[in-house]
């Protein structure tokens, strides 16, 4: 399927690993441009790509980032915002409503939600002056699913899947579509890395972190598929949200989750 992607101009945040680097990645080689926003450049990330080393949790980051996608390619047809998950020196998962301060809450709405907010506030004008545009916010099963275990990172979350609706409500319209994808776990370096998740669970349940991944999570989850999911899977629905295939799909929440919501 040809996605129409050729020439287009996109930014993807969080783009040096896991969703993002797979998002990045499928984009330039569908043909689009993309300006890939991130800390640090990781080995992995194309060498195509147009990188803006930023935190996003400097508000001024986000208009630094659209700044350097219409200097360097005069437009913005797409916004990726994958950033998101723990802000530096929170560590997930994390338990309990007691156990997190006013400043763990703050700072994950700040990386969760007003960053995003940010990029969008910053997007929508040069959207508007090129004649429309696509945003894809990459939300959580998290939104939707109320738990005991990173409360604060669900709730960032269903705010932001929340904005995306009224946002592509204001600006549909005119033609900016915005949609959310909800990944349940996913296979990503957040899992993988030393300290990360899958250590974190191991230790809250005995086990081994090898086991966690290929067992324990997938059974604790009730995956339906048995197996976390892959950065892939994520980005390709990402990419055919962002083209103009998917051109009547607006202010939908597409979920990526391997089968982890039950509910109707």
């Amino acid at each position: 399927m040809d996605l129409q992607l050729a020439g287009r101009v996109a930014i993807v945040t969080g783009a040096s690993k896991g969703i993002g680097l797979a998002v990045t990645t499928t984009l330039i080689e569908e043909g689009a441009h993309v300006v890939a926003a991130s800390r640090t450049r990781t080995p992995e990330l194309p060498d195509k790509a147009v990188h803006v080393p930023v935190d996003l949790m400097d508000p001024q980051a986000p208009a630094e980032v659209v700044a350097r996608a219409v200097e360097e390619f005069g437009r913005l047809d797409i916004l990726v915002n994958n950033a998101g998950g723990p802000p530096p020196g929170v560590t997930l998962p994390h338990a309990g409503f007691m156990n997190s301060d006013d400043a763990t809450w703050q700072a994950m709405f700040e990386f969760n939600l007003f960053s995003v907010i940010r990029m969008i506030r910053s997007a929508v004008p040069v959207m508007l002056e090129g004649g429309g545009g696509s945003i894809v916010n990459v939300s959580s099963v998290s939104a939707r699913q109320p738990a005991v275990v990173n409360m604060d990172y669900g709730a960032a979350k269903s705010a932001l899947t929340y904005v995306s609706k009224a946002v592509d409500e204001e600006y549909g319209p005119q033609g900016i579509r915005v949609n959310t994808v909800s990944p349940g776990p996913v296979l990503t370096p957040w899992w993988t890395d030393e300290g990360g998740a899958a250590d974190v669970f191991a230790g809250m349940v005995g086990s081994d972190r090898d086991s966690v991944i290929t067992q324990v999570a997938p059974e604790m989850m009730k995956l339906t598929t048995g197996r976390l999911v892959a950065p892939q899977e994520v980005a390709d629905a990402i990419a055919l949200l962002v083209s103009p295939r998917s051109g009547s799909t607006a202010g939908a929440d597409l979920v990526i989750d391997g089968g982890c919501l039950k509910e109707l």
